[in-house]
């Protein structure tokens, strides 16, 4: 049956927002806050693919408050906040294999200071903030995957499909099958984070990328350990960049996270490999296991335990690769149009606020009696508002580290972002970033394959066991949903010329090439998702799609 076709019941809200991360949950407390401070009785929806809120979030997260200041004043003072570790002590490290230089003493900046932001799980923030946003009176639908978008009869975006169920593998529908229901706003926001699939579909419809540089992203790697307390240093924050990727046609940088929860120390590792790397055979988990092993790192692992483990893609294109923000309709906010800032590897203070300001457009332009149109205010709130001076000094950090690698374009890229601190200019014009991170890619006959070390178990872990910490659930009998357009290209090129780089990519295990038959097959283990989106970023012929499984489905984030 064509889905055209398919007869399907409709609720209708003020405000629908599709995603239940910091940007959408934020936008929907803004937006009921004014409703309510008004005496007006508007709606509003949020849907969240994972099974619950937070499931599928994941950062590292050193949190700027400056968003949640504003968006509840009060929070600080709560017995209930989700954060209560500040940063106290703020190290940056050039590492080496087998040691490392302090560069804290560098004139970096004061926008490069830790001080005063708060470490713990932005997977909690989120469940916190799904609390209060529910009992400000905002409908939260976890478990909903929005799979289709509602066009109306100009063009404009009405609404989404979502809670489509009980579809086979083959495509028929099975006893439990449910058409989903349309949800229709005003105004449609969409907060599905980096690389969103709906978000994807929009500005290719739209052109919203027509006038923007390409987007940038990184995939950030996590572990989440319990650690004795001989091991713990409260508050502190540990950047590190250099080893183990710099040398390997690539860059990244590593973090480590001091933070309590319920009294117990946890620390947070992790690593982050720019997606723009070169080398096939380079492998982002593989590189992250490495990193551990170092003295710098190991030193505060040895005698705890991991307890959780997940990877996803972080933008990193910063001011120049922000597209148009608002389209007949409806808005991207946050991850989905990409507000990190890279230099300060933090983008939930902005996530927020561009749905706290996307927010405060919808409901003036719904008193105002208007439905279905551009906000163009909240374009335009956006350049004025204080993520703008945010990501505007730090403009060239990523062209920069792009083109020279990570020393030396931070050696250049540091003055320029003085300037812009202090004058508002630099003395370098705005780079730009002028090929995509699949691009990037060469063939696999430039370089030689990377012998990695076998993990030992107690602080590496192989892929498929650490899989597992990440509490990932797909139903067997459902379609796959990442969608290979083209298999004999999958063949002739990602693996006869790039030599399957997608096992390597992918921190899932995911992707292999197996031997079927006497015949190569590209097997797609979908079952292991974790909804990282590095595959549709970063396969070299853009072959591969995601989409989003049946809601509920991935992984249930604990504490990321």
């Amino acid at each position: 049956m064509a889905d055209d076709a398919i007869e399907r019941e409709s609720m209708e809200f003020d405000l629908v927002i599709v995603g239940g991360g910091p940007a959408g949950l934020a936008a929907a407390i803004r937006f009921k806050q004014l409703a309510n401070e008004a005496g007006e009785d508007l709606s509003v929806v949020v849907l969240e693919k994972g099974g619950e809120i937070g499931a599928h979030i994941l950062s590292g997260v050193v949190l700027d408050p400056k968003a949640l200041d504003e968006l509840l004043p009060d929070w600080r003072t709560r017995d209930d906040r989700p954060l209560k570790t500040e940063v106290k002590v703020d190290k940056y490290k050039l590492l080496g294999e087998n040691g490392s230089a302090e560069v804290g003493w560098a004139p970096f900046p004061p926008l490069m200071s830790n001080h005063g932001c708060f470490i713990g799980s932005l997977a909690n923030v989120c469940r916190w903030l799904g609390a209060e946003a529910e009992n400000l009176g905002v409908e939260v639908f976890p478990g909903f995957a929005a799979s289709e978008v509602v066009y109306g009869e100009n063009g404009e975006v009405k609404g989404i499909v979502a809670g489509v169920m009980g579809i086979a593998e083959d495509g028929s529908h099975k006893p439990d099958y449910e058409p989903g229901m349309e949800l229709l706003g005003k105004y449609v926001f969409f907060a599905e984070g980096a690389r969103g699939s709906l978000t994807k579909e929009l500005t290719a419809k739209f052109g919203l990328r027509d006038n923007c540089d390409p987007q940038k992203f990184g995939i950030g790697l996590k572990e989440v350990w319990s650690v004795p307390e001989e091991n713990f240093t409260e508050g502190l924050v540990q950047h590190t960049f250099g080893w183990p990727v710099m040398g390997k046609s690539g860059d990244g940088g590593g973090f480590l996270y001091h933070f309590r929860d319920n009294g117990e120390p946890f620390i947070s590792v992790g690593y982050v490999v720019h997606l723009n790397y070169k080398n096939p055979y380079l492998a982002p988990y593989q590189e992250f296991q490495r990193y551990k092993h170092h003295p710098d790192v190991v030193q505060y692992l040895k005698g705890g335990s991991r307890v959780a483990y997940g990877a996803r893609a972080i933008t990193s294109g910063g001011i120049q690769s922000i597209p148009e923000l608002a389209f007949p309709g409806g808005a991207l906010i946050g991850c989905s149009a990409g507000f990190v800032n890279l230099p300060r590897i933090k983008g939930t203070h902005n996530a927020m606020k561009t749905g706290m300001l996307g927010a405060e457009a919808a409901f003036a332009a719904i008193k105002d009696g208007r439905q279905s149109d551009v906000l163009e205010a909240y374009s335009q709130s956006v350049r004025d508002s204080w993520v703008w001076k945010d990501l505007s000094p730090v403009r060239n950090m990523k062209p920069l580290m792009s083109k020279f690698g990570t020393l030396l374009g931070a050696a250049i890229g540091v003055p320029d972002m003085w300037m812009r601190t202090l004058v508002g200019f630099g003395f370098l014009p705005t780079l730009h970033h002028t090929k995509t991170d699949a691009e990037s890619l060469k063939p696999a006959s430039k370089f030689k394959p990377i012998d990695y070390p076998k993990p030992d178990g107690v602080i590496s872990f192989d892929k498929l066991t650490n899989v597992s910490f990440t509490n990932t659930y797909h139903g067997e009998d459902q379609p796959v949903h990442l969608k290979v357009a083209d298999m004999v290209l999958q063949k002739s090129s990602e693996h006869d010329v790039y030599d399957g780089p997608s096992a390597r990519y992918c921190p899932a295990g995911v992707y292999e090439w197996v031997e079927e038959g006497g015949e190569l097959k590209f097997q797609i283990n979908s079952q292991n998702c974790i909804h990282c989106k590095t595959c549709d970023i970063k396969d070299p012929n853009q072959n591969i799609n995601w989409t989003v499984p049946e809601g509920g489905g991935g992984p249930a984030y604990p504490n990321m």
